[in-house]
């Protein structure tokens, strides 16, 4: 007997499935297929500027019609532009304006480690009322290797709450700007008030012998009535296929897939042929870019990161996959200028990966630099899965192959389906998360 629960779970009834990919696995290096010259078809327009159009009836074009990171650039609303720093006391570490490097507006807050000491600033909110809302804000760091980026909020009765990004997996040295919404990593037993708070501290927490950090553009969301779960699944393993997909449709849950284009094309063991990741997309799954093995953060020619892009797209499209238009970069990797290059084929992806608990919320992440947490331990992606419901956010799952270091047992796997389908959130893809993300604006 299938096990859903109807009353909870709903789907969002998209025209079309374009999935989202924003994980991070292996893919090898795939020479399109076909003629990777440009197709007059495949140019996309501009005519409704206020529509998601990741969202495409049926397979999407090569090229985006817009630059989504730009577009979606400064959701919700203003609560700190860091125009005058005043407000701002900084406990650990040093900071100050800096007025060449920013986000928006005249400066940013650059903020510095004491060798290896966790950085904290923080200002006052006792005039400030939170409550039901998420926080985004605009990071830059040239240390991004073991740093953890905290908003920890404190009421008036000492009770604390901590939004956390885990990891940042933008590569150095061609740094750039990302917004992220830090989903709650933890509370104190007793829930903080959000109505009646005492301050706001930035905390930034390390492992090296220095970090150094932008802060800049910190802005307000309002909370989404339910959370969310997204399954995702690197690669195109068999695992997926044979035992992961049969557990998903007794719950009703759909999934992502981002496939490796040469694996599949050469038919290696292990690895899901044309055909039956088309089987899946028609089963409701959406099947989104990878990429090619490489890092792309190490190609210097911005010609090859291009051509790159094109034709990862290419053939997911000529595959007839509507959830080319998002991607998943392999090994995490992306910066500055590979970014730049990947908005004009896709709209969302990623990730900042955790081993941790890495949770957003839904309305304020960076289009092309979500976080996401890597599937590999139960007790892990259940709390992940008892935070999105208890604070109304959202947990990116992340899983390859069940004998992987990266991905939980069979056995540990069916328990956390069984844990998400009793859990108070809802299961979806990459399109419905976008739908929430492109939705609203403040």
């Amino acid at each position: 007997m299938p096990r859903t629960n109807a009353t909870r779970r709903r789907f969002l009834a998209l025209s079309g499935a374009a999935g989202l990919a924003g994980v991070a696995g292996c893919a090898d290096r795939l020479e399109s297929v076909t003629d990777s010259s440009d197709d007059a078809g495949n140019e996309a327009t501009d005519d409704d500027p206020s529509a998601p159009a990741a969202l495409a009836d049926g397979v999407p074009p090569i090229e985006t019609e817009y630059d989504s990171r730009e577009r979606y650039r400064q959701p919700g609303e203003s609560l700190d532009d860091f125009g005058d720093l005043d407000a701002w006391e900084v406990v650990q570490g040093s900071g100050e304006a800096d007025e060449d490097v920013v986000f928006d507006g005249e400066q940013s807050f650059h903020l510095e480690s004491d060798g290896r000491e966790t950085i904290v600033a923080e200002r006052s909110l006792e005039e400030t009322d939170l409550t039901e809302t998420d926080l985004s804000v605009a990071i830059r760091t040239t240390t991004p290797q073991n740093l953890t980026v905290n908003l920890r909020i404190v009421d008036q009765f000492g009770s604390a709450r901590v939004h956390s990004l885990r990891e940042v997996t933008y590569r150095t040295p061609d740094v750039g700007w990302f917004r992220a919404s830090p989903g709650v990593f933890e509370e104190d037993e007793h829930e903080p008030a959000m109505d009646h708070l005492d301050r706001l501290e930035i905390q930034v927490l390390h492992s090296m012998d220095e970090a150094e950090v932008w802060i800049d553009d910190l802005r307000r969301h309002e909370k989404p009535d339910e959370g969310y779960v997204v399954l995702t699944w690197d690669d195109g393993f068999r695992d997926y296929y044979e035992t992961a997909s049969p557990l998903h449709d007794e719950y009703g849950f759909r999934t992502v897939q981002a496939p490796v284009p040469r694996w599949t094309e050469q038919g290696r063991d292990g690895v899901m042929s044309v055909s039956e990741l088309q089987e899946r997309q028609d089963e409701g799954d959406q099947i989104v870019v990878h990429g090619t093995h490489e890092p792309i953060h190490e190609y210097e020619d911005e010609s090859t990161i291009e051509r790159r892009l094109r034709q990862d797209k290419r053939w997911f499209v000529d595959n007839g996959f509507e959830g080319a238009n998002y991607i998943v970069f392999p090994h995490n990797s992306f910066d500055k200028t590979s970014l730049e290059h990947a908005t004009g084929y896709h709209y969302c992806g990623g990730f900042n990966q955790a081993g941790n608990v890495n949770t957003t919320g839904v309305h304020g992440f960076d289009p092309l630099a979500l976080p996401r947490t890597i599937g590999h331990d139960l007790e892990i992606s259940k709390r992940c899965v008892d935070l999105a419901a208890a604070h109304n956010q959202c947990t990116i799952l992340n899983f390859h192959a069940f004998e992987a270091d990266n991905t939980m047992s069979e056995d540990d796997y069916e328990q956390l389906l069984a844990h998400i389908d009793e859990a108070d959130v809802e299961v979806i893809t990459f399109d419905d998360l976008w739908e929430l993300r492109t939705s609203r604006q403040s």
